[in-house]
């Protein structure tokens, strides 16, 4: 099972952070900071995933937070962003990077070269994307043309929620734009009404 899908920048700031179990915020931050910790002081030409417990010795910190030795850290670095996702030992190390290639691949085909701007500036679409591949730490989907193909019919379905909502007031400015011929007013004369005192 997928624990934590985490996103930052070279510099450790995050870009994108999902948890598929409960940890307090304070938790979360500590557990994005020791992960940026263990991954970035790694050399590039190493493999991508670190096990907890074993030989590569995991901050006792981190080993604590997520929840024993029991997890491993999957991670790929692509320009300035780091994608890790922080999973159990049920899940395939190989699994989980390609899973982690088709998410930047699909990212990369939505925001036409995606960049750390478009995670930043783009929150929920990117969720949306996430959603459609990882749902409550269970893998989905992971045929990109399936997930484009989703992607394209909530945005068509954005769009047209978008139309209807602006229905009123394109109505109303048609309205006020009608030109009416003007209509003479009735001059009618009540007669005065008796006043009680």
């Amino acid at each position: 099972m997928i624990k934590g899908i985490l996103v930052f920048n070279n510099h450790g700031k995050p870009r994108l952070t999902k948890f598929y179990s409960y940890y307090n915020e304070d938790v979360q931050q500590q557990i994005v900071r020791e992960t940026f910790h263990l991954v970035s002081k790694r050399d590039d030409n190493v493999c991508n995933f670190l096990e907890g417990g074993r030989t590569f010795r995991l901050g006792q910190d981190l080993t604590n937070l997520i929840g024993g030795s029991d997890f491993k850290l999957v991670y790929r670095h692509y320009a300035t962003l780091y994608f890790v996702f922080c999973v159990d030992s049920s899940e395939s190390e190989l699994g989980i990077l390609d899973l982690i290639q088709v998410f930047v691949e699909t990212l990369d085909k939505c925001f036409e070269n995606v960049c750390e701007l478009d995670l930043i500036f783009h929150v929920d679409k990117v969720h949306y994307i996430l959603q459609e591949l990882v749902m409550g730490g269970m893998v989905l989907e992971t045929n990109m043309t399936e997930i484009l193909t989703r992607i394209e019919e909530q945005s068509k379905l954005e769009k047209q929620e978008a139309g209807l909502s602006a229905a009123p007031a394109r109505a109303a400015a048609a309205v006020k734009s009608i030109n009416l011929p003007n209509i003479p007013t009735p001059n009618i004369q009540l007669p005065n009404l008796p006043s009680f005192k």
